[in-house]
């Protein structure tokens, strides 16, 4: 069935997929045994079809309510959900496809909403005062609505069959572009003579499904029906966590190789596991990547590591190799460093893991901001800097001012993780004039870094550092956008009066996607101050008074909790509390705290317990109030015990008050 395609209303066979592959396996220096193999392969399938073209396995379509997959119309846009209503209300029919869907049902953010409709491109141009047609091979309309842009493409639309690349220049065309002029019952009357029996609707979403790349993305939801259609068992796949093609890989693959940047991309945002089919195809396809355009190769090298999964997306294409060709330098540094340590462990993912921290599909990042963390990283390699020379640039794009950046480097000198062969160790102190002089001349040698990666000589010359590396990778990132970077360097070279017009410590996302240079900066700076300054994890640790064990968290700003000593029953079975969730720690604590109370009463508040005001955070002492003061029948007013619990105990120790102070009279009476 995936061999079918629709062309002038009519489904049918891809009679050109076969001279297409053999054309794509010469190119990729294929041998003629592998390339007849899937041509007979594809002969195989094209001659099932030919014997009964009204045998179609329905059993795979599914109908799934949104209610069951956890889908609600308000979780889309409202600019997305007023192209699907406007077209409805032209009367066509309109649904969200692909990847939207897809995220959707695992509760993910999308990274963009996309259309598909019954209407033809010059219908839908026509429909939306801001409309434009682009693309050749496959073209799409572009609809402005509500500030944002949403794509909308056509069941009626045929893509080109020629093997020809993409045109990779970047400039949206309107031009070259096909659309089936016939009418809609002229199409329908040919679908259903061939598939006599089986819903129209159905059959237009089923051969749509199958010109798309991987099941999890050939997902229907018909937001008016609120249904979801599923023709190759996408939903399963998203229930299984697992990536597969519509059509064998190897097919796939040829058809278009920049379909395995796309599976890695998504395999490691969504934590999805490649099928087997996946797995033992890609190395065949690894050379096929550098053949893709310029602008090709960016597109898709920005959605891996601009949108919140760089860190797992370059594991994933250091596995298979395609790192080599695309990022040959960080291919040898990781291939050696890899040798002694852990890969996540190393600087370079440390940086990428902590940007992805920052960044995610709703709030992306601008290219620049992976460029710039690629460029910093490859001049510590090349050169590495003393560790507070490191602090002192980070701080400065951080803080914005010298003089912060200054005394912030000098703060943390002991904090910094051993990164090697990044940073060097320090030879001497330096002054203050010394390590303005250091700073300025780092930032030089990043502009200069900037070369290995738009400049394919300056990439050779720095891979000497991996004599044993054999380079066969390729140079993408624009000489332009490499420029660009270049100038902001130049303007921060003067370290002591550099300064930003950007205020306060939060990140601005709008700026930030729009590559705006002060934002850039403060986001770089935040990024390597967050990799090479040690952060104070919370650990698990045991403070005992007598045999109580003490929460960390209650160890706070230095301050100590004297407690009385508890029973031996009381102590039985008590664990250690991770300090990390501060919600539960305090409950717990607060039961220490209860039991104390008890064992003090029944030793008639011997001992008192003490812990300062001090020692809690805002959040602590709303959920525990309960550490006093105690005194024999009396409490402190600045140390009040929780309503619930003390309530009780207050009111059985009044009332024993009470009789007290009735019988003591009473008695020499």
């Amino acid at each position: 069935m995936a061999g079918l395609i629709k062309r002038r209303g009519h489904a049918i066979f891809r009679s050109q997929t076969l001279s297409f592959i053999y054309s794509k396996f010469q190119r990729s220096n294929y041998t003629l045994a592998e390339s007849e193999a899937v041509m007979e392969k594809c002969s195989s399938i094209r001659s099932v079809i030919d014997e009964d073209t009204n045998s179609v396995d329905t059993s795979k379509w599914k109908k799934v309510r949104a209610s069951d997959a956890g889908i609600r119309n308000s979780m889309i846009p409202e600019s997305s959900m007023n192209v699907l209503r406007h077209l409805r209300r032209q009367g066509f029919d309109a649904y969200l496809v692909g990847g939207c869907v897809r995220d959707l049902v695992l509760h993910r953010v999308p990274k963009d909403y996309d259309v598909i409709t019954t209407a033809n491109l010059k219908q839908i141009r026509r429909l939306f005062h801001r409309a434009q047609v682009i693309g050749k091979r496959f073209p799409i309309c572009h609809v402005w609505m509500g500030g944002s842009i949403i794509e909308v493409s056509s069941f009626d639309t045929v893509a080109h069959s020629d093997s020809e690349h993409e045109n990779d220049s970047g400039k949206s065309e309107e031009k070259k572009y096909d659309v089936l002029q016939n009418t809609e019952a002229n199409k329908n009357s040919s679908v259903l003579n061939m598939y006599s029996g089986l819903d129209v609707k159905d059959c237009s979403r089923w051969r749509n499904s199958f010109q798309r790349d991987f099941t999890v993305n050939s997902l229907f939801y018909d937001p008016f029906e609120l249904k979801i259609y599923d023709y190759s068992n996408g939903m399963e796949d998203l229930k299984d966590l697992k990536l597969r093609t519509l059509v064998p890989a190897r097919m796939s693959f040829s058809e278009d190789c920049a379909r395995i940047l796309r599976g890695l991309r998504i395999a490691a945002r969504l934590g999805l596991s490649l099928s087997k089919d996946i797995k033992t195809t890609i190395p065949d396809f690894v050379s096929s990547i550098a053949n893709l355009g310029q602008f090709r190769i960016i597109l898709e090298m920005n959605y891996m590591l601009a949108y919140g999964a760089a860190a797992p997306s370059i594991l994933l294409l250091m596995k298979f190799k395609l790192l080599h060709v695309l990022l040959p330098f960080q291919a040898a540094y990781l291939d050696q460093a890899s040798k002694t340590s852990v890969p996540s462990s190393l600087m370079l993912m440390k940086l990428f893991s902590n940007m992805d921290k920052l960044v995610s599909c709703d709030r992306p990042a601008d290219s620049r901001l992976w460029i710039l963390l690629l460029a910093f990283h490859i001049a510590l390699v090349s050169k590495p800097q003393e560790a507070i020379v490191l602090r002192a640039f980070a701080s400065l794009l951080y803080h914005r001012n010298w003089s912060r950046a200054v005394k912030f480097a000098r703060e943390h000198e002991h904090s910094i993780p051993g990164y090697a062969p990044e940073v060097s160790k320090s030879s001497r102190k330096r002054s203050d004039e010394d390590l303005a002089k250091a700073v300025s001349a780092f930032t030089y040698l990043l502009n200069d870094t900037l070369y290995v990666l738009t400049d394919m000589e300056a990439l050779r010359e720095a891979l000497c550092l991996y004599p044993h590396f054999k380079c066969s990778g390729l140079v993408f990132i624009p000489k332009k956008k490499g420029r660009e970077i270049a100038d902001w360097f130049a303007r921060l070279s003067d370290v002591e009066s550099y300064g930003s017009k950007k205020e306060g410590f939060g990140i601005d996302y709008i700026s930030l996607g729009k590559g705006v240079p002060c934002e850039l900066g403060f986001v770089l700076g935040k990024i390597i101050l967050d990799t090479i300054i040690e952060q104070p994890y919370t650990v698990e640790m045991k403070h005992s008074a007598g045999n109580q064990v003490v929460p960390e968290a209650c160890m706070q700003k230095k301050a100590e909790l004297v407690v009385s000593k508890p029973s031996k029953e009381a102590n039985n079975g008590q664990a250690p509390i991770n300090g990390s969730k501060l919600s539960s720690v305090f409950k717990a604590h607060h039961k220490i705290l209860k039991k104390m109370r008890e064992d003090s009463k029944n030793k008639n508040d011997q001992e008192a317990e003490v812990c300062p005001e001090s020692t809690f955070s805002g959040q602590a002492m709303n959920q525990d109030q309960s550490v006093v003061v105690q005194k024999p029948k009396r409490r402190h007013k600045e140390a009040q015990v929780p309503e619930e619990a003390p309530k009780r105990k207050t009111s059985k120790r009044s009332k024993s008050d009470e009789q007290e102070t009735v019988e003591t009279p009473s008695a020499p009476a």
